[in-house]
């Protein structure tokens, strides 16, 4: 089976004559998994990047990106001829090829999804780092109530559709907003405000957040008119509003600084849009899993490298002696200053704005780290800043990943540079989605006789 769009007439310039091949329709065979929410297939010895499907299903295709030229090809499935015993109807109507892109992997069961994560990451490790090793992704309890997999997401970014004013979600690869009366993967804090209900003429985009560990609500309105008016926000229960620029900057119109959230035993506060994890269970349970990692002892030094509110550094001081060295690192000033709110109180701990691998060369700033947390942003740390984390020579090392290739690349980095891995724990804090939150712990390789 197959097909394609009318060949270009004679006289076309260069760039027309390449066929376009979106709208093909082929039958094909799903093959593995691939990082990013899709799967692998073939037709005609090309490859096709295919979502929507699982592996080992039949199916037809359709082909969304792509010309004759193409290296590979990207499609949607829009016919499943012979069903994977893991699939299952999306909970979400708005799940699927051309809608909304939010989502992966509402189409399988939830023990499914997770395997399918676990060979991305399993993927990755082998061809970036060269490691062979089997991973579970180990499933995280989300809200009570709730079936698995929904209402997890406590912090959402809406777009508007500049035509109606209507607030949705991005479609997948696309700037397109699909618009949405719920999303089924939104906190129940997210929805109790109705912003899918309001209209938005005038705004770019809302990013809305409902702190896990208290009532705190709190939406950013970015206006379509950087120097004009902010619209009046009026939503269906109390809220903190923050007006973002296109910078991102981000200024208090009403209500309280930021939210109140409780994690690892302490209250802390999240100004703005900082950043705190999307999933209720997420900061306990990366915590734990980085406690268990480094083994903080009363005497250590410790470093939290892209630290935020200070999540890590707050955690690790409880198991150090007071008075002992914990230092933080973020390049957000915003951030920084919760972060010194937070942990006001804890004597010995100490937080530095800039980007990290400026502040780690800083002349005399530290000679050396026993333990080191870092959790840096999707592109990973890189090997500057793994080469400068190497030569404060730490006892352990936890990496916090939200992205399994760029974690495979820095751990060939730290191998390079003579740590190696010790263990890893990979969580699933994004259910219905391809994203997988990992923690490595490294150390010291032994040195070659």
């Amino acid at each position: 089976m197959g097909s394609a769009g009318s060949k270009p007439a004679a006289g076309d310039d260069a760039a027309e004559a390449v066929e376009s091949l979106v709208g093909a329709r082929y039958e094909v065979e799903i093959g593995p998994v691939a990082h990013g929410g899709h799967c692998v297939a073939r037709h005609e010895g090309r490859v096709l990047f295919v979502r929507h499907g699982l592996p080992g299903e039949r199916v037809v295709v359709e082909v969304t990106d792509g010309t004759a030229t193409s290296r590979f090809l990207r499609a949607d499935v829009v016919e499943v001829l012979t069903a994977s015993p893991d699939r299952v109807k999306p909970a979400c109507p708005y799940a699927g090829p051309g809608r909304c892109g939010g989502c992966d992997w509402q189409h399988a069961t939830p023990s499914a999804q997770r395997g399918l994560k676990a060979a991305v990451v399993e993927e990755q490790l082998r061809r970036l780092a060269g490691l062979e090793m089997e991973v579970e992704v180990e499933a995280v309890d989300g809200p009570p109530g709730l079936p698995e997999g929904l209402g997890w997401r406590t912090r959402v970014q809406f777009a508007v559709d500049p035509a109606t004013g209507a607030a949705g979600l991005r479609r997948h690869r696309s700037h397109e907003v699909e618009p949405v009366d719920a999303c089924a993967i939104a906190a129940p804090g997210i929805e109790e405000l109705g912003i899918e209900r309001r209209d938005w003429t005038g705004v770019v985009a809302i990013e809305a957040a409902a702190a896990s560990g208290s009532l705190d609500r709190a939406v950013v309105v970015t206006p379509a008119e950087q120097d004009g008016r902010m619209p009046i926000v009026e939503l269906d229960r109390p809220v903190s509003v923050f007006r973002a620029d296109d910078k991102g900057r981000v200024k208090r119109v009403h209500g309280r600084a930021g939210v109140r959230e409780v994690a690892a035993g302490r209250t802390w506060r999240v100004s703005g849009n900082g950043f705190w994890q999307v999933h209720p269970a997420a900061a306990d349970t990366l915590v734990g899993a980085v406690l268990d990692g480094l083994e903080p002892r009363p005497g250590d030094v410790a470093l939290d490298l892209y630290c935020g509110v200070g999540l890590f550094a707050g955690a690790i001081a409880e198991r150090l002696a007071d008075g002992d060295t914990v230092i933080g690192i973020e390049s957000s000033r915003e951030a920084i200053e919760d972060a010194r709110h937070n942990l006001r109180e804890t004597q010995g701990a100490r937080f530095e704005v800039g980007k990290v691998e400026r502040v780690l060369t800083r002349p005399g700033f530290l000679r050396r780290a026993d333990v080191v947390v870092l959790d840096p942003p999707r592109a990973g740390a890189g090997r500057t800043v793994v080469e400068r984390i190497a030569r404060l020579t730490p006892r352990r090392i936890a990496y916090v990943a939200c992205d399994p290739a760029a974690l495979a690349r820095d751990l060939k980095y730290f191998a390079e540079r003579g740590y190696r891995l010790r263990g890893l724990r990979a969580f699933d804090l994004f259910p219905n989605t391809h994203h997988v939150e990992c923690v490595a712990v490294l150390e010291p390789a032994p040195k070659k006789r």
